[in-house]
């Protein structure tokens, strides 16, 4: 039976609504050259293959000479402009001369920032495509499913096709791929076995307090590299980092860092084809809600951040904030017997006004739990997901 990769999937971000120059950054299988395929343009330029690529490298200028044959104000579309960065200073000619616009994609930001990608600052908006929303799944997987597979468009498509073990073989080979051509192929970094040992050790933190010294130790890599691979995990969109609430104490707080997408975190862990443990399933149902709201705010172009709360030994899994003001909390759970722990406690106590939610996997429906003074709404995912959409 044929597969049906990403046309069941009505996306969030349409590209149509922008008349100005755009950059569309996503980590790989997120979905660009589908959109870039769907979107109509003067001229189309795909740095995937390797023949367009190889002559657009050695001779960019034969790039401007196709440009200045585009009728003023027409679009052109670079798809995975990084591998070429040349070519920024002939967009930035192209705009500023012949009044043209840009649709610019890209599965790493690593290389544009040592380039002339600053130059286009003010002229061309920065866009990002992640992994499906449950918006965007609109029923079609369970979470449970999302959970365990992640919400790639093509994985997501196989999924609700029945075709699991298809998508656990595709997503079994993403991480090797993403070494090969990301990392490898793009030479950001000279010592690939460390950058090889460092990944499944951090894939194993995932979600946890980054200990730079534990993952140097446990990897066999020095932790002042460690600290640079994990900019290379940023730079390539294959994860971020999650700080403390507190801005003016951020020097000496720890984050937590997420992969975005939980199908390929398993991947890297080698776990995608096996049953997750009760707590292996906590902290996936904690990665894809951090990645969820990340996802939402991104795409509404909310000034709002995320952030964690932590006090002493007590920590709060989500804080939505905006202007240094924390406008709402979100603690995590997949059981099914709720009660008000000591962090929550504590967080009541120090912002009794913020309102603090208990985020449940399996809910028949909303309550609350604690007393008058330390109430905490327990709310299904797919609430919780809305209520960040206000934001």
């Amino acid at each position: 039976m044929p597969i049906n990769d990403n046309i069941d999937f009505i996306r969030e971000v349409n590209l149509n609504q922008y008349k100005s120059s755009v950059f569309l950054f996503g980590p790989r299988m997120t979905g660009k050259s589908y959109l870039l395929q769907r979107l109509k343009a003067d001229l189309k330029i795909d740095l995937l293959e390797p023949d367009t690529e190889f002559t657009l490298r050695a001779q960019p200028r034969l790039f401007w000479d196709e440009l200045r044959s585009v009728r003023k104000g027409g679009r052109v579309i670079i798809d995975e402009i990084q591998k070429v960065p040349e070519l920024l200073g002939y967009v930035h000619k192209a705009i500023e001369q012949l009044g043209l616009s840009f649709v610019l994609s890209g599965s790493s930001a690593r290389k544009l920032k040592r380039s002339a990608a600053d130059m286009l600052a003010g002229r061309a908006l920065d866009l990002r495509l992640f992994p499906l929303t449950l918006c965007e799944v609109d029923g079609r997987i369970p979470l449970e499913k999302i959970l365990l597979f992640g919400s790639l468009p093509r994985i997501a498509a196989l999924v609700a096709q029945q075709e699991s073990e298809e998508a656990a073989r595709i997503l079994k080979a993403y991480h090797t791929v993403y070494i090969k051509e990301e990392i490898q192929s793009e030479a950001l970094t000279r010592n690939l076995s460390a950058f090889q040992r460092f990944l499944p050790v951090v894939a194993q933190s995932n979600a946890q307090m980054i200990e730079y010294q534990n993952i140097s130790r446990e990897s066999s890599v020095a932790a002042s590299t460690v600290k640079e691979y994990f900019q290379i995990l940023e730079d390539t969109l294959i994860g971020f980092f999650l700080w403390p609430w507190n801005r003016s104490e951020r020097k000496k707080a720890r984050p937590k860092f997420y992969f975005f997408d939980n199908g390929v975190l398993r991947s890297i862990q080698k776990r995608v084809a096996e049953r997750p443990t009760p707590e292996e399933m906590g902290m996936l149902f904690e990665s894809w809600f951090v990645n969820e709201a990340r996802r939402v705010l991104n795409y509404q172009e909310s000034s709002a951040e995320l952030g964690l709360w932590r006090e002493g030994h007590h920590e709060i899994d989500l804080v939505i904030e905006k202007g240094g003001r924390i406008l709402a909390a979100f603690e995590v759970k997949t059981g099914k017997n709720f009660s008000v722990d000591p962090s929550q406690k504590a967080f009541r106590m120090r912002f009794p006004n913020v309102p603090l939610f208990l985020v449940a996997k399996d809910l028949e429906k909303p309550r609350v739990i604690g007393n008058k003074d330390e109430s905490i709404r327990v709310i299904s995912a797919e609430e919780a997901v809305q209520r960040i959409r206000k934001f």
